[in-house]
């Protein structure tokens, strides 16, 4: 397996979650078989040295009371010795003070002398002690000690050696069974892991296929799976998507029947006029001169409806041409008013510019100027004769506002929320009377919106509109 598979299988959630059940289910085997059964020898050896230690003071109290010391022959010591070494698969030893061994229960040693640390250490300070040595046995000395009258002094030590061979036995027995316990836990918590990996990831594999149902076009129906708090919040946010598509789908597919729609129309008046000029004879030169300009102007028409589409096309929100630069909007709005000044002279409308405070900030200054071109443009189209179009430009230390109000025909309500999509008039006749397209304001809006600004309107029908535009003083990347 490649290391590309290899990382893709353990990103996977269904491995995690069957590594973590596998994990939570192992550690607690693996603490009891540390914890308990690897204590068990060292708790085993414990009780056996208490248990012998208690039955070795005893037979040293004998030792004493039958003078065993001095005369190793008596029957009862004996037997109580050679019980202890039987009983505990062992080997006791009888040390003189001389450090002589005056009996063996394995009567191999007698009459020898031995050296040993913890025999002379126990002379001396007459404190009984025990160790383990290996896994094999265990060696307790006890001191045989003697009582007078105000005192007391140690004549003898007693050594026993206690085999281990029933405690390993017994260990070895439990570890096996532990072994098969631990094996048969594994199972069952494979089992189990598999189970939960499959059983939680199921709904979010069912989101999986319906997705891929919809991406795949097979269907377009809502995701509905509620098993989880988390599946039904993305199914929620896909359905929510998908939605917003079909309004993506809805809104290209009426844009591309009022693109067509549009571009047709002046191409079928001049059709219409080309024909009438080409099934007549000797047609006057009045009449040829009168088709030909309304052909011009069907023309000129077909060029603003393409150079709008184009410049809306241009106009997205997630559009990475913009041409940032520091501007002076002061002088963007003066110059623009300028231009549009013969327009709004033609129409006996009257331009006004207020501006509150020099305002200088962060602007695509041609995607600017066509917006607000648009929103100054449109309130001269569409007002009264002897109007007025007011332009205010005022600034925080934060945002640019630019208002733009006139005294024109205003806007009805029920027409206030459409005005911003693509090819909407909200007087058919009068907008084609005047050239409009439908796709100024929608442009002015894209261009606002690029700049992370915001765009508001209010109207009232036969009173005026005002729209205000604000703008970030730095722009937002």
């Amino acid at each position: 397996m490649g290391k590309a598979k290899l990382f893709k299988f353990f990103k996977s959630l269904k491995t995690r979650i069957f590594c973590i059940v596998m994990i939570a289910g192992i550690l607690p085997c693996v603490i009891l078989h540390c914890g308990i059964l690897e204590r068990y020898i060292s708790n085993a050896v414990s009780v056996r040295t208490n248990e012998v230690q208690t039955q070795v003071k005893i037979i040293a109290d004998h030792l004493l009371t039958y003078n065993y010391l001095f005369d190793n022959t008596n029957e009862v010591v004996n037997a109580e010795l050679s019980q202890l070494s039987n009983l505990y698969d062992g080997r006791v030893l009888i040390i003189d003070g001389n450090l002589k061994i005056i009996k063996d229960t394995y009567a191999v040693s007698e009459g020898k002398t031995i050296i040993s640390e913890d025999i002379v250490k126990c002379f001396k300070d007459g404190v009984a002690a025990n160790s383990l040595k290996g896994k094999e046995y265990i060696e307790i000395i006890v001191p045989i000690e003697e009582k007078l009258a105000d005192s007391s002094r140690i004549v003898g030590v007693m050594l026993t050696s206690v085999s281990t061979d029933s405690i390993i036995s017994s260990y070895e027995y439990i570890q096996s069974r532990a072994y098969l316990l631990e094996m048969c836990a594994l199972v069952v918590i494979f089992g189990m892991a598999f189970f939960l990996s499959r059983k939680l990831l199921k709904p979010f594999e069912q989101i999986t296929d319906a997705i891929n149902e919809v991406k795949n076009g097979f269907t377009d129906e809502e995701i509905n799976v509620r098993n989880y708090t988390e599946t039904e919040r993305i199914g929620d946010a896909f359905n929510q998507m998908l939605g917003r598509m079909k309004v993506l789908d809805d809104s290209r597919q009426e844009f591309v029947s009022n693109v067509s729609h549009e571009l047709k129309t002046p191409l079928a008046s001049m059709k219409v006029l080309a024909d009438s000029l080409i099934t007549q004879e000797d047609v006057p030169v009045e009449l040829y001169r009168e088709f030909m300009t309304d052909i011009a102007a069907e023309i000129d028409r077909e060029n603003k409806i393409i150079t709008d589409l184009l410049s809306l096309v241009k106009m997205t929100r997630t559009s990475e041409d913009m041409n940032v630069e520091t501007m002076d909007i002061n002088s963007i709005l003066e110059l623009l008013l300028k231009r549009l000044g013969p327009i709004a002279a033609r129409a006996g409308v009257k331009i006004i510019f207020e501006s509150r405070r020099p305002v200088s900030a962060e602007v695509d200054e041609v995607k600017l100027t066509l917006a607000l071109s648009n929103l100054v443009e449109n309130a001269i189209k569409y007002n009264i004769e002897n109007g007025w179009v007011k332009v205010v430009l005022d600034a925080d230390h934060q945002c640019f506002t630019i208002e733009v109000s006139d005294s024109g025909i205003g806007i009805p309500e029920e027409s206030i929320e459409h005005i911003y999509e693509r090819f909407y008039r909200v007087d058919k006749s009068h907008s084609r009377e005047i050239g409009g397209t439908g796709l100024g304001l929608a442009i002015t809006r894209n261009a606002v919106l690029m700049h992370r600004g915001s765009i508001n309107v209010s109207s009232v029908e036969g009173v005026g509109t005002v729209f205000t535009v604000k703008i970030p003083l730095t722009y937002i990347a």
